[in-house]
């Protein structure tokens, strides 16, 4: 069981000037653009999401990913822990997790490249996302603290919040009707 603790931050609608600032800061891609599919899953009666937990089926390629996180620190980070483990077969699990109880809540999707610096310290994630595009600094919160400042960020920038809230928070600002965080069509590089 590992602690997770990261950020957010919001970024223009065209990632290159980003990517240009990353590039100058010392980051280099350390995993390339890939598409994520995401399905989070609870009881019928939210018992993950009312204790603050999540359980999450994520689909890379032809890799699974099943993780737990546990109840959120609150703070400046966004700060829980979690437990991850590689899948073989998602769709064998899905239909475990249905005999068990628990169905899709909700589904989101993104592209996702990774960044590290050559001196470590953390990863930073650059998500492009159905509702628009983020940085995501995953790393000790003076390791966050000094990228973003070199990035040129400030901590009132900081986004400690999911996925999930942020699209409820975009279809209330909208009045549109909250469905799955998905792409209409799948977007090309970009």
């Amino acid at each position: 069981m590992k602690v997770e603790t990261e950020i957010k931050l919001r970024l223009p609608e065209e990632v290159a000037e980003t990517r240009r600032k990353l590039r100058a800061c010392g980051f280099r891609i350390s995993r390339p653009r890939v598409f994520e599919s995401n399905i989070l899953f609870d009881n019928f009666k939210r018992t993950l999401r009312k204790h603050g937990k999540i359980l999450r089926v994520r689909q890379v390629d032809r890799h699974g990913l099943l993780t737990f996180k546990g109840p959120l620190e609150q703070g400046r980070y966004k700060k829980r822990w979690e437990i991850e483990t590689r899948l073989h077969d998602t769709a064998a699990l899905e239909a475990i997790l249905a005999h068990v109880g628990f169905h899709p809540v909700f589904r989101y999707e993104k592209f996702r490249t990774e960044y590290a610096a050559r001196s470590g310290g953390g990863k930073v994630l650059l998500d492009e996302t159905p509702i628009g595009n983020f940085l995501e600094l995953e790393g000790s919160p003076g390791w966050i603290d000094r990228t973003a400042r070199r990035l040129g960020f400030s901590p009132a920038d900081y986004i400690s919040r999911s996925y999930g809230y942020l699209y409820l928070a975009y279809c209330r600002e909208r009045r549109i009707r909250p469905k799955d965080m998905v792409f209409k069509k799948r977007r090309q590089p970009g």
